[in-house]
């Protein structure tokens, strides 16, 4: 067994808060959930966790529990369209061509006849047609403008993007997500390729929203800072215990006769768990100094980034 086998797996996830499973919706929606699912995992997990962050955006907002429950159906459905996207554009890791964008842009109006020809899904089709629709007009499949756009899809919009940073900068701490942040931040800036009219002077995004999902992030981070923080003292227990033990050791070694020795090595087996030894309880006390090092590291990171966010202006 790997002394690291002894350390209690410490677990943190971006989406645990507010985690609404599919078993909350309609068996339809299942359906095409499970759909998802057989045909890309990635897809399928982007949708769920598009919808944990639309749901904390709306609490934010202080939108009500019907339209917030509504909202929440619809960014599981974003991206439903995609089910019907070849594999090998869908997860293509180089470049996409003009036409290949042009086939994956498809998926907002291929998930938006799905749901109309849907009983169960007609009412939340305005997920996977309007989330990419920007506020300055340059969004697509319409290329609508601000309040041409269902507010809905408005907050799906921000939850989308943000989910697609985070997911492809492969964040498994918040360590550094402020970068992410400040890109999204940009897209409530004027665009300079944004059509000249009534909304010249609107950004892609809703800049109401960006400072909600802010909130939202610090929120998530002090939240993992809190997870780490009890990581950190379950630790500092486990390496007291060592040291009490390495210092019965140290007493046995020293011992100047057999039985002396054989008294402290008794005394010291009572601090053992299961699967510690004697001879191996080195290897996992250093194993533990170097992930509370490690821990005390990431928290200070992690107060640091804290810092960053809240000093962030949309």
């Amino acid at each position: 067994m790997s002394t690291n086998e002894f350390l209690k797996k410490e677990s943190f996830d971006f989406y645990d808060q507010t985690y609404l499973k599919a078993s909350n919706l309609n068996e339809s929606i299942q359906y095409q959930l499970k759909l998802l699912d057989s045909l890309d995992v990635f897809t399928r997990k982007h949708s769920e966790n598009v919808a944990t962050i639309t749901s904390n955006l709306c609490q934010k907002l202080h939108l009500s529990k019907g339209f917030t429950e509504y909202c929440v159906t619809c960014a599981y459905l974003h991206d439903v369209g995609k089910m019907f996207v070849p594999s090998e554009i869908l997860q293509k890791n180089g470049k996409l061509t003009e036409e290949e964008f042009s086939i994956i842009k498809s998926h907002t109006t291929l998930g938006y006849n799905l749901c109309m020809k849907d009983k169960a899904l007609k009412p939340y089709a305005a997920g996977p047609y309007y989330h990419h629709e920007a506020l300055d007009g340059t969004g697509y499949p319409q290329g609508l403008f601000k309040n041409q756009i269902p507010y809905e899809a408005q907050i799906i919009r921000v939850a989308d993007e943000y989910d697609a940073l985070v997911s492809k900068r492969q964040y498994k701490s918040h360590i550094g997500i402020s970068n992410s942040l400040k890109i999204i931040i940009e897209n409530t800036q004027v665009s300079k390729n944004a059509p000249a009219g009534k909304y010249a002077k609107e950004g892609k995004d809703n800049k109401l929203i960006v400072k909600k999902l802010i909130k939202v992030v610090i929120d998530d981070t002090e939240y993992e800072i809190s997870r780490k923080m009890d990581y950190i003292d379950y630790l500092k227990t486990e390496i007291k215990r060592f040291d009490k033990i390495n210092n019965l050791l140290k007493k046995r070694d020293s011992a100047k006769t057999k039985e002396k020795a054989d008294y402290f090595a008794e005394y010291a087996r009572m601090y053992l768990n299961k699967n510690e030894s004697l001879d191996n309880v080195l290897n996992i006390y250093n194993d533990f100094i170097h992930a509370y090092q490690e821990k005390n590291d990431e928290v200070n990171k992690l107060f640091e980034e804290v810092k960053i966010i809240k000093k962030l202006k949309v």
